[in-house]
């Protein structure tokens, strides 16, 4: 029998302890193969405008994805290695020299890769219309992507994948070298070093993390902390004390809840709770580093992934605030019959006389000459626009004016309020700055509202050039429309487009939430096997507890509840702790952005959560099995 027979009997026997790492190789794979056939696909390629920035993406994608399955890979094997110490000691005992062990190995990891590999490439070739078409979709194309059947991804695919395994089979094969064969024999009853409980660090582990939430969600304009430390330097304080306070909370403060809990004698005594207890005691503090990782790379995913989801969500909001109607462009009164044939009947469509003014603003201006240039509108038109989309009326009195700055925040926007304006000896106060538009950004961005007596005045004034715009407001507008006008009218006339806004915007962030949305779920994937290979460990190590619990009368019933109780406390801790980091980050970043990011953060960490819980039943039922087939064969 040949080592690489023994090696193929041995991944056919442990298939089971096996598959979850094997599902998480292929689907990381699988994930790679897409991201790879991404860019020799055809129909990416005819159908979006910027297919080459989206194979650029894709690329930077694919180099963080291996790294981090490169990571994965090098865990699970030292997990596994740790896992068939006794086996491996048992072929040394026998005479077996560690480089034939080591050969052996090295064959099975090497099989183990392969297999993934083939899975994760078939996988990936079923399920790359399915992909393709999400992506399409979410960038705002109604295409449904054909098969794509690339040679090139699936070389590139395997040489990469190939490559990363067999430097892990050639490490994991050296580690027989490196250990003695009483050291083997007792690996598995050998744990982590358990640290012990204390209070001080438990409490100062808390302060860290805390003072982390605070400076996080100070105002960055106007927190004299940010200030102090340094805006370059306070992003970096606050990942230093989140992330060591987070060890430090795994570490001894969730030990000394749990210790106090032991204490409560009414309480503990109860069931299994004192077993229960004791075991999670041992084994979040045993699991600190891991928990904390974890914890960490979930957070960063809930974070990033929200992120883009809640700017993919606002998409067309945002959109339409800077760019309220629907077509606007310098009016071309020769093209209005065919203007009007090209968009037909529409729900608002006006003339609007503009003013481009530049002005004399010491109070607002950084130029030398402290002059700025603003649109302006007659009250009347404003507010006849103001009905079409719903903003507030607005009543100028005097030499009063109104700001409309769509990005208006006065934490950093000009002081506008009282500031003084001139143009040709005629003055003007700023009453109010509004954060509003009801003319397109490009065209406008800062617009005043004057009276109409003022505006009259203005309009033979030197210092302002009358120019007409045609505003358009249609709900029914495609891209294609959008299309037509911009191909009818000249190129130097401006032309703003909400409809090509949006559709721009969709691509951008339709591929930038497709990224993160599939990375994340391959970290989520890789976190939840790390879990779950930790406690199928551990149950195995416990066999002989479970036994005796179940000789001393105790039912698989009150065992279930002690395994799913631990269980949940391991997959619940790191989660919860994930949770809260991103709910402080992105609380940060809605603060920052004035963006409303409740329901999509919320529709976001619920689907995080969701598959988290999947994890978590597949290793209760896993460990639950383990120890029913136990007390079968040595339970009697």
């Amino acid at each position: 029998m040949t080592l690489f027979s023994i090696a193929k009997k041995n991944v056919w026997r442990n298939f089971s302890n096996y598959f979850l790492y094997i599902a998480s190789m292929a689907f990381s794979i699988l994930i790679y193969f897409i991201f790879v056939t991404l860019k020799y696909s055809d129909t990416i390629e005819k159908e979006i405008e910027t297919s080459q920035k989206i194979g650029s993406l894709m690329n930077g994608a694919s180099v963080i994805l291996l790294f981090f399955v490169a990571i994965f890979i090098f865990y699970c094997n030292s997990f596994f290695m740790k896992k068939r110490k006794k086996e491996v000691a048992l072929y040394a005992l026998l005479g077996v020299r560690k480089r034939q062990i080591a050969s052996m190995l090295f064959f099975e990891n090497l099989l183990l890769g392969c297999v993934s590999l083939i899975i994760g490439i078939l996988l990936g070739f079923v399920a790359s219309k399915g992909i393709l078409t999400i992506l399409i979709q979410l960038m705002g194309y109604d295409v449904i992507a054909p098969f794509t059947f690339s040679i090139a991804a699936i070389i590139h695919t395997a040489i990469v994948f190939f490559i990363l395994f067999f430097v892990t089979s050639l490490l994991g094969a050296r580690m027989i070298y490196k250990f003695k064969l009483i050291e083997l024999f007792r690996a598995s009853s050998e744990g982590e070093a358990v640290p012990k409980v204390n209070v001080f660090v438990a409490v100062f582990g808390v302060v860290l993390v805390g003072f982390g939430y605070f400076l996080a969600l100070q105002d960055i304009i106007t927190s004299e902390w940010w200030r102090k430390i340094g805006l370059m330097v306070t992003p970096i304080v606050i990942l230093a004390t989140v992330i060591i306070g987070t060890y430090l909370v795994f570490h001894s403060f969730t030990g000394l809840i749990l210790q106090l809990l032991k204490k409560a004698e009414g309480w503990v005594w109860r069931g299994l709770r004192v077993v229960t207890i004791s075991q999670l005691l041992y084994r979040v503090r045993a699991q600190a580093k891991t928990l904390s990782v974890i914890a960490i790379l979930s957070a960063t995913t809930i974070t990033a992934g929200g992120a883009v989801f809640s700017l993919y969500y606002n998409t067309t909001s945002d959109v339409k605030k800077v760019d309220p109607n629907t077509f606007m462009f310098e009016h071309q009164p020769k093209l209005d019959a065919k203007i009007d044939n090209i968009v037909g009947d529409t729900n608002f469509d006006a003339i609007v006389p503009t003013l481009m003014t530049r002005f004399q603003a010491p109070d607002l201006s950084y130029d030398a000459n402290g002059e700025m240039e603003y649109t302006v509108i007659s009250q009347a038109m404003y507010n006849r626009l103001a009905k079409v989309h719903n903003q507030p009326a607005l009543h100028a009195t005097g030499n009063e004016v109104y700001v409309l700055d769509p990005s208006y925040d006065e934490r950093y926007s000009p002081a506008y309020k009282n500031a003084k304006l001139t143009a040709n000896n005629q003055s003007f106060i700023i009453k109010e700055a509004q954060p509003i538009a009801v003319l397109n950004a490009q065209m406008a961005y800062v617009t005043l509202v004057m009276n109409d007596d003022q505006y009259a005045q203005l309009e033979n004034n030197k210092a302002s050039k009358a120019v007409s715009y045609r505003v358009i407001q249609d709900e029914t507008a495609t891209k294609e429309t959008s299309q037509q006008l911009a191909d009818l009218l000249p190129e130097d006339v401006p032309f703003s487009s909400q409809v090509a806004d949006i559709q721009a915007s969709i691509e951008s962030i339709g591929v930038l939430l497709f990224i993160g949305s599939f990375l994340g779920l391959v970290f989520l994937v890789a976190t939840g096997s790390i879990i779950y290979f930790k406690m199928l460990t551990e149950i195995e190590e416990d066999r002989s507890k479970y036994v005796i619990m179940h000789k001393m009368g105790i039912s698989l019933k009150e065992m279930r509840r002690s395994i799913a109780t631990q269980n949940a406390a391991i997959f619940i801790a790191p989660l919860v702790v994930a949770l809260l980091h991103s709910v402080v980050a992105l609380n940060a970043f809605s603060s920052l952005f004035h963006l409303d990011l409740f329901v999509p953060v919320c529709i976001w960490m619920l689907a995080f959560t969701a598959v988290y819980a999947l994890f978590y039943i597949v290793t209760v039922s896993s460990c639950m099995k383990i120890v029913k087939q136990t007390i079968q064969v040595e339970g009697k």
